[in-house]
């Protein structure tokens, strides 16, 4: 066997939630140690409550869903946009012993009829933007909760609260619930196949904080955003079970991405993170005004520019979900912004491993968080095993026996390398390597970080080349760098079809090609690009919800592009 790799980093003393044994026990200690202090609200702040405004709607609202009929193990669907309501309504159903889960806003009434035939919920809390959808998709559920109104069908969230027992013992409930019991399902992107559902226990969720306390301590004033979809383990975990839960952090909750920097400069927050693409398109609105190297300005300049974004009081910043590249590393780090990349899994109730924040190391995700043992299989492969390990895919025993071994080894399927110091570096995802025809590996994800980051205006890029001569690549357009050069060019609108079609633009697609291609090795170069004239959108063909790339459906929804690369 290969070298097991553990941490012996000290996990944060004096938070009295990491020693918690159930996330309710951590959301308990932590509402009394704070009553008085904002716990959630809204960027106009029309929604303001405190921590103890906050309890006592929790035990309300568990009342009211006990009502229903909500038990301990029951599944609770919600399908809501980032809003105060979304935390109370899931920390209620948990402190019944239930299992609350997110459905992602972009979906379907087809996919969400999947989502419910698996989780076997028949209660769902929406609200009225997604009700119709939620009806569709769920003819079978017993209570529909509208949180902003019911119409005869569906109980508002105050007529659920009225519903409550007075008599409900909610302390009984909550002391019930047990360290093994599921805490909640989160449900893959499914870039492979249908979404599985990961059941993630309370146990694995207080691990998960007390990892990660040591490379990401709590502090006073401690304020986060909620912006990133609430169906993905990333701000579940980042906003909810660890800032908020466990460090008693004030949640601002951002229900539109277009309006992120405005909720940034409402709420600066002292803990901040995102996906690569959130960093990537800050960085091109701010090198789009001008500040285009950061380490050649003034410390007053930085700090200018840090709080026109909203992110002067950060004191960690994250990153994960997917490779970035490390010029954005780079730039945010002389910006005075430095980015602790991670990586993880939902798999593995999110952070695996982190960048320590006094010896980062552009390129690498980190060193594994304490509780957790890595080591790499024979073919590349990074295994690890530990209390983060998730209790299995909800309903589906084949599938997790593909992912988890007869000796507790959760296979991730990311190839990675180590260093003598335990940093881990993901060279790319098991499957998706190409080999090309002369039998070359290589990552794709890593050509293709280098042609985003190449210039602002390539939003997305696919390299092809498995089994091919060489590789070629399809580009998209980021949509904001589009419109900013639709205006400044005199184009007549700024619509992907309009700007692709400018010559102009070809010329700069093909140089920052050429740029990206002098740091790659002669096999990785795109010898050809096709720069499509769509928007790709999450949670369309071609994205998941959290922008990662379905790889198979692009393939084949563009094959006749592809093919046209490869003709002589």
């Amino acid at each position: 066997m290969s070298r097991i790799y553990t941490s012996d980093r000290p996990i944060q003393t004096g938070v009295p939630a990491l020693e918690a044994r159930t996330v309710c026990e951590a959301f308990q200690l932590t509402a009394a140690a704070h009553a008085d202090r904002v716990a959630l609200r809204t960027p106009d702040d029309s929604v303001s409550l405190t921590f103890a405004e906050y309890s006592d709607r929790v035990r309300r609202i568990a009342a009211g869903l006990a009502a229903l009929g909500v038990r301990r193990g029951d599944t609770v669907a919600l399908m809501m946009v980032n809003r105060p309501e979304f935390n109370l309504v899931d920390m209620a159903a948990l402190h019944l012993g239930a299992i609350p889960f997110s459905v992602y806003n972009s979906s379907s009434p087809e996919q969400i009829e999947y989502l419910f035939s698996n989780a076997e919920n028949t209660v769902a809390v929406t609200e009225a933007r997604f009700l119709e959808t939620v009806r569709k998709a769920g003819p079978q559920l017993a209570n529909i909760v509208c949180i902003d109104g019911g119409d005869g069908g569906t109980l508002s969230l105050d007529e659920l609260m009225a519903r409550g027992d007075a008599d409900f013992d909610f302390e009984a409930a909550w002391r019930a619930v047990q360290p093994d019991d599921v805490l909640t399902l989160i449900y893959t992107s499914g870039t492979t196949g249908p979404p599985k559902g990961v059941q993630l226990t309370h146990a694995g969720m207080i691990a998960e904080n007390r990892g990660c306390s040591p490379f990401l301590p709590g502090h006073a004033d401690a304020s986060v955003v909620s912006y990133l979809p609430s169906a993905h383990i990333a701000d579940r975990w980042s906003q909810h079970y660890y800032a908020s839960v466990t460090l008693g952090a004030t949640v601002t909750c951002i229900t539109d991405m277009a309006a992120l920097i405005p909720g940034l400069i409402s709420s600066r927050p002292t803990i901040w993170g995102g996906v690569p693409r959130v960093f990537e398109k800050i960085m091109a609105a701010l090198q789009a005004q001008g500040l285009t190297d950061p380490a050649a300005l003034p410390e007053e300049v930085r700090a200018g520019a840090r709080a026109k974004i909203g992110l002067d009081r950060v004191q960690w910043s994250i990153c994960g979900a997917a490779p970035i590249a490390v010029e954005v590393l780079e730039y945010f780090g002389a910006l005075g912004l430095p980015i602790q990349e991670l990586w993880g899994m939902s798999e593995t109730s999110c952070c695996l491993t982190i960048n320590p924040i006094e010896d980062l190391r552009p390129g690498s995700v980190g060193q594994i968080v304490p509780g957790m043992e890595f080591r790499i299989a024979e073919d590349g492969e990074a295994l690890v095993r530990g209390p983060l390990v998730m209790s299995g895919y909800r309903n589906d025993p084949e599938r997790t026996a593909e992912t988890i071994d007869t000796e507790g080894w959760l296979h991730t399927g990311d190839v990675c390398v180590i260093d003598d110091d335990g940093y881990i570096t993901i060279v790319d995802r098991k499957k998706e390597l190409i080999i090309n025809a002369g039998g070359k590996n290589m990552s794709p994800a890593n050509i293709e970080q280098r042609l985003k980051a190449s210039h602002a205006l390539i939003g997305q890029a696919v390299c092809i080349g498995d089994g091919r001569r060489y590789n070629t690549a399809l580009l998209v357009l980021d949509p904001d760098a589009a419109a900013a050069y639709a205006k400044a060019a005199g184009l007549p609108d700024s619509r992907a079809a309009t700007v692709a079609a400018d010559p102009a633009v070809h010329e700069i697609v093909a140089n920052a090609v050429e740029a990206a291609n002098e740091r790659l090795s002669r096999v990785e170069q795109i010898k050809k690009f096709h720069l499509l004239d769509v928007d790709w959108l999450p949670g369309g063909d071609e994205l998941t919800p959290t922008m990662k790339l379905k790889r198979k459906p692009i393939a084949a929804k563009y094959a006749a592009q592809i093919e046209a690369l490869y003709e002589a």
